[in-house]
């Protein structure tokens, strides 16, 4: 089946984490390539959750897990929360359904019990090594005991693993990978691998096999650090007489430095970005472009754009470089894209509440809406909004001086006079007539009447009310603070002035 396959309807992908800690950004574009596919296609898009590693599995990082799919907004259509034909979509709900694949296997002729100890394959690859062999894998030891003999021995209690026959005959194992193209595995350098472990849980390379054919999955797009299990996966597959899906391996997320993402290039998990005040539709608009591109020049993607034009055939193969300042302008993007009343809902008043600095009842509907209009194009990130309110949330004793800014604009010969220009031309309007506009207004005669250029009047007035040398507009500025405010802050400031 290929990526343009008519039968649209019939598309099936899954993700599939093992949920031994928090989503990663490399899971987390996997998830997102998934959904838009299925989407894109018509398809269904399914959440299995392998949770077979006893040690490290924990319900606490499924929903982890959960969460954060939910953040990014990659709804599935089968999976934890939702059901589905094709359940349970746990692996550990699963365990019958590997037993009975392998017991159907070894019935069949085509698996077979192992009974070598670890010290007698340690042996064996040891003397393989030593004779020069080209091939030191399993040197299939147990492969032709009779299977009467083997199932005695399994009765008896004898520890036992259980092992896939690779086909004499098979040639070579050729993955027709939708981003890679072919990629040719030599089907003799594969030994009878295991496909369950003596302690009677199954491994990936099966276990994965079993759950994707049996739910039906058409496609399986994963991190290409699964392409080398991909031949012994395909052997399984064809073992069990079910169809080989396509297969799209898509190139690890490198940091600046070119090698692997890790923490020491900052945040490596969903909810890092989330707590540090992205957006979810930018944070998947960010990583569906490392790796995928529409168009080559289009920077912002719609969620809807995304799921209707995703395709394989844009999938580079090329590793990807996480590029935070890419995706902080693509944040900013959405941000500055949004009218005044959502971000005031969506950004500013939910940052200020968890600030601690506003609930929502300190001012008139009209006053956030105009903070939102002020603070939304200097916001990077959801939380900057409460950076750039901070002076309005401050008494006016305890507003901090930048200590650089005050040098550079209340430091300074002229300062002073600028100071008590805008004091007088301020007192004269009153409460109700304090509008950025008439704010402004009264502001805007003071650099010819003191002949001075307009940075060195209207810069003192901001550092006096602001504390520092960069705000909104000076009549936003000031309106937001208040009448009363503002005055006592200019007053305040002469103190510092020359």
């Amino acid at each position: 089946m290929s990526d343009n396959t008519n039968d649209t309807s019939a598309v099936r992908v899954r993700f599939a984490p093992s949920p031994t800690g928090k989503l990663h950004v490399g899971g987390a574009r996997t998830a997102i390539y998934n959904w838009a596919f299925a989407r894109a296609n018509g398809g269904t898009f399914v959440l299995r959750i392998d949770d077979t590693d006893p040690t490290r599995s924990t319900d606490e990082n499924t929903q982890v897990i959960l969460r954060a799919m939910r953040w990014l907004g990659l709804d599935w259509d089968e999976g934890p929360e939702v059901g589905g034909d094709f359940g349970p979509y746990f692996q550990t709900e699963r365990m019958g359904l590997y037993r009975e694949a392998a017991q159907k296997l070894g019935a069949e002729g085509k698996a077979y019990y192992c009974f070598c100890t670890p010290k007698e394959l340690e042996e064996s690859r040891a003397a393989a090594k030593a004779r020069g062999d080209s091939f030191q894998g399993y040197q299939r030891t147990c492969r032709n005991i009779d299977p009467a003999e083997a199932q005695a021995r399994v009765d008896a209690g004898e520890p036992y693993t259980v092992r896939i026959k690779v086909p004499d005959e098979r040639g070579d194992v050729i993955v027709h990978d939708a981003v890679h193209g072919d990629v040719t595995f030599n089907a003799r350098e594969l030994d009878d691998f295991i496909i369950f472990r003596s302690d009677g849980t199954p491994t990936y390379n099966f276990a994965t096999v079993v759950d994707d054919a049996s739910m039906g999955i058409t496609h399986i797009i994963r991190g290409d650090d699964h392409l080398s299990n991909t031949p012994r996966q395909v052997i399984v597959y064809e073992a069990l007489g079910a169809p080989t899906p396509t297969f799209a391996h898509i190139s690890m997320i490198l940091g600046s430095d070119g090698k692997k993402l890790s923490k020491r290039h900052g945040a490596t998990s969903v909810e890092d970005y989330r707590d540090a005040g992205y957006l979810s539709d930018a944070f998947v608009n960010y990583l569906a472009l490392l790796g995928w591109a529409p168009d080559g020049e289009s920077t912002v993607i719609s969620r809807n754009r995304l799921a209707n034009e995703f395709s394989l055939d844009h999938v580079s193969k090329n590793p990807a470089i996480m590029d935070p300042k890419k995706l902080d302008f693509i944040n900013g993007e959405y941000l500055h894209g949004m009218d005044d009343a959502q971000f005031c809902n969506d950004i500013l008043l939910p940052e200020l509440a968890v600030a601690g600095m506003d609930d929502g009842s300190k001012h008139e509907a009209n006053w956030y809406l105009m903070a939102a209009n002020a603070f939304k194009p200097r916001c990077t990130l959801s939380r900057d909004v409460t950076t750039q309110a901070k002076y309005l949330y401050t008494s006016d004793e305890q507003l901090e001086y930048d200590e650089k800014a005050t040098k550079k604009w209340l430091a300074k010969n002229g300062a002073r006079a600028a100071l008590d220009a805008a004091g007088e031309a301020l007192r004269s309007l009153t409460d109700e007539e304090w509008t950025p506009e008439a704010i402004e207004a009264a502001l805007d005669p003071l650099p010819a009447q003191l002949g001075m250029g307009k940075g060195r009047v209207f810069q003192p007035i901001r550092v006096a009310c602001v504390g520092g040398a960069a705000s909104p507009g000076i009549g936003e500025t000031l309106a937001l603070l208040g009448r009363d405010h503002s005055l006592a802050r200019i007053e305040q400031a002469k103190s510092l002035a020359l």
